[in-house]
């Protein structure tokens, strides 16, 4: 049998529907073997390395692997660009407050797809690819170096973030997975 394609690949290839929905009958085959092998019951719901990451959702970043830490470790978020939106503020104080987060890495990444556009392109783009739907904000990052200080800057003047929540801005670069500190704390 043939490995089936992804929604987005099958979408831009216009594959049918059936082989589409046999991506998601393999996750849960593999689900299965997962938890055959299940070893993180028990597990505290606190972060033990107290720390929390927000990165973007570009399938070339793995952010316990990239930073050396292991499930329990962290508390993982992720959106497009890594832009600190209010759920993602909501989340990192419910992270600060009760699950032992105390500092924060907004971790944005080199060759992303919101970066060096504007929110007026990415609209292009979204039609160019078939989006019929309502306008939105997409915080698109015309300049990325602005926008990952202003997300620090809105991490750290939050009143909802416990106090004293050290927050950092670094860059990740797909090319070569290294990161770069671009706001420190």
């Amino acid at each position: 049998r043939s490995v089936p394609c992804f929604t987005a690949q099958a979408a831009r290839r216009k594959m049918p529907v059936a082989t589409v929905r046999l991506v998601l009958e393999d996750l849960l085959e593999a689900n299965g073997r997962y938890v055959q092998q299940f070893s993180l019951a028990g597990l505290a719901s606190r972060a033990s390395a107290g720390v929390a990451v927000l990165t973007c959702i570009d399938t070339r970043i793995e952010p316990l692997s990239m930073l050396g830490l292991r499930p329990g470790d962290a508390k993982i978020l992720r959106n497009a660009g890594a832009r600190v939106t209010p759920d993602a503020v909501r989340s990192l104080a419910l992270a600060t407050h009760l699950l032992g987060v105390s500092e924060i890495a907004v971790i944005q990444h080199t060759d992303c797809a919101l970066g060096g556009r504007s929110d007026a392109e990415i609209s292009d783009r979204l039609a160019e690819a078939g989006f019929a739907g309502e306008e939105a904000e997409w915080l698109a990052m015309p300049d990325p170096e602005a926008a990952l200080h202003s997300d620090v800057q809105a991490l750290r003047a939050s009143p909802l973030l416990a106090r004293g929540t050290r927050v950092e801005g670094w860059r990740y670069d797909v090319r070569d997975g290294s990161i770069v500190r671009i706001v420190t704390s």
